[in-house]
């Protein structure tokens, strides 16, 4: 289960409903929410006096989810080394650790189709996954395959096989959700098994202010906990309306405010996964800010209505129609930007090569054009893309580096990039320059001494030019195995000269 001290959110993409294929026979089986009215699990007037039927019906399609991951520590992590005297000599190298998480999901077809969230099978940056199994209530583990993920929706498909139809349920309509209806979430929290909650949807298209193409989810009091990931929130018909995410908490358990990816979003993309489709969405590069009390003032614009562009992507569409910072896009393909449907969820939405008008005020004035939306690049490389974005020379950058397992953190205490195309114009520097650029220092190396802070590249070693972290750390490798204890870095900052500056590695 995600949650956090203040915001949580998952990314998501829109689409229309759609109902799972299978591969036994039509009509050989019969989904789990048709049952419910067969069995008259729930009075056409609403909820029942008991959700007993109606889980019992649901229950047997709903699943825990764990895995196993093998996790890589290198010697300068190795939380024994504490304990002794360990530089040089004996045994110092990485050691592995099995590291496990747990998380619920639901079956989507009778030949075992399984949707979960992806960061339940998801490991850790420094980890490798090696198996997940899929555990039906009555207790029958099965090996699970991992069909497909989508990091950006926040959802994932694995496959179970058997040789006997699994039971299953179906997604429905969100679109039609009401604030008031009520829902049960079923799932596996804190790792207890199958546990069922109850409540009503507080709030539907809820966003939680971090923006961003998927930030769009059905709010419920049903408790969610840790755990809960992955698993359905059912209406009273039976149907799939959303799939539970995340949490907004103070303490990090339920406090009545949980969030579920709507159904309307997350079928079409588990669709696309279970077919080996490629998730396409669309992009026009731009970097937005929401339109507050404040900004519409400034400009003299009604408020909550539109986004303010704060940079425009190089090459990209928005460029090319001429859009500049500054200007605050009010419409795209003729929807309306607002909080509740805001410009990265419009634009996300709309098929890669589509032209659509846009409607933009710059200076008070309302302006249309028309551009081709292009392809939203992988999430890495839209970091990459912003990695410098909104630095201020003039003002002090964190550069604290990020816990990992490289040769640069560990002998020189940096963190640093590969220089990109994309990397290059945000340092202002030729397209095809190559080395890293540094993202990040412990202030008590002897690199943040000799003045390496972000946005320095590092354009070789010891003589050798580089043009990847890797080609840096086998330099740093050698040297280290040579009984070396510093190496010569080829330094450029933004605007100034290249130099070489000897850099003494950190105490091991």
């Amino acid at each position: 289960m995600r949650y956090s001290y203040a915001i949580t959110s998952a990314l998501l993409a829109g689409g229309a409903t759609v109902t799972m294929l299978t591969g036994f026979p039509a009509g050989a089986q019969v989904a789990q929410n048709d049952r419910i009215h067969m069995e008259n699990a729930v009075p056409v007037g609403g909820a029942p006096a008991s959700f007993a039927d109606l889980t019992e019906v649901l229950q047997p399609a709903v699943v825990n989810i764990s895995t196993r991951q093998s996790i890589t520590i290198p010697p300068s992590q190795n939380p024994f080394d504490q304990f002794f005297n360990r530089r040089g000599g004996g045994n110092n190298g990485p050691t592995t650790r099995e590291a496990q998480s747990l998380g619920s999901g639901f079956i989507v077809s009778a030949d075992g189709y399984v949707v979960t969230n992806n960061h339940v099978v998801a490991p850790d940056a420094r980890a490798t996954l090696e198996e997940v199994t899929v555990t039906l209530p009555d207790g029958t583990e099965y090996p699970a395959e991992l069909v497909g993920t989508d990091p950006s929706s926040d959802l994932a498909v694995l496959k179970i096989t058997r040789a006997q139809p699994f039971p299953f349920v179906r997604f429905g309509d969100s679109s039609q959700a009401r604030v008031g209806d009520w829902v049960i979430a079923i799932g596996n929290p804190f790792g207890l098994g199958g546990t069922v909650t109850s409540g009503i949807v507080s709030a539907v298209q809820r966003t939680t202010g971090q923006g961003g193409a998927f930030d769009r989810y059905i709010q419920t009091d049903a408790s969610i906990n840790r755990g809960n990931s992955g698993g359905p929130l059912f209406d009273m018909q039976g149907n799939v309306i959303g799939i539970n995410n995340a949490i907004l908490s103070p303490s990090g358990g339920s406090v009545g405010i949980g969030l579920a990816i709507p159904a309307e979003d997350a079928s079409p993309i588990v669709q696309a996964l279970i077919a080996g489709e490629e998730i396409l969405r669309g992009y026009i590069g731009v970097r937005i800010q929401a339109v507050d009390d404040d900004i519409a003032e400034a400009l003299g614009i009604e408020e909550d209505r539109g986004e303010l562009i704060q940079s425009v992507q190089p090459g990209e569409a928005a460029e090319g129609a001429g859009l500049r910072a500054g200007d605050v896009v009010i419409s795209v393909n003729n929807e309306d930007v607002t909080p509740d449907n805001t410009l990265s969820r419009i634009v996300a939405n709309i098929a890669p090569g589509t032209r659509v008008p846009l409607v933009f005020i710059r200076n008070g004035e309302r302006n249309r054009v028309t551009l081709t939306v292009g392809r939203r690049p992988s999430d890495e490389e839209l970091m990459q893309q912003q990695m410098f974005q909104g630095d201020d020379e003039d003002t002090p950058q964190d550069n604290t580096p990020d816990k990992g397992a490289g040769l640069m953190q560990e002998l020189l205490g940096i963190d640093a990039v590969e220089i990109t195309p994309q990397i290059a114009r945000q340092l202002g520097v030729a397209d095809d320059t190559t080395g890293v650029a540094i993202t990040g220092v412990d202030p008590s190396s002897d690199a943040a001494r000799r003045g390496l802070a972000r946005r320095v590249m590092i354009l070789g070693a010891n003589g050798q030019s580089i043009a990847t972290v890797e080609e840096l750390e086998a330099i740093l490798s050698d040297a280290q195995a040579a009984g070396r204890e510093a190496v010569l870095l080829r330094l450029q900052a933004p605007g100034g000269l290249t130099q070489s500056v000897p850099v003494r590695f950190m105490d091991q």
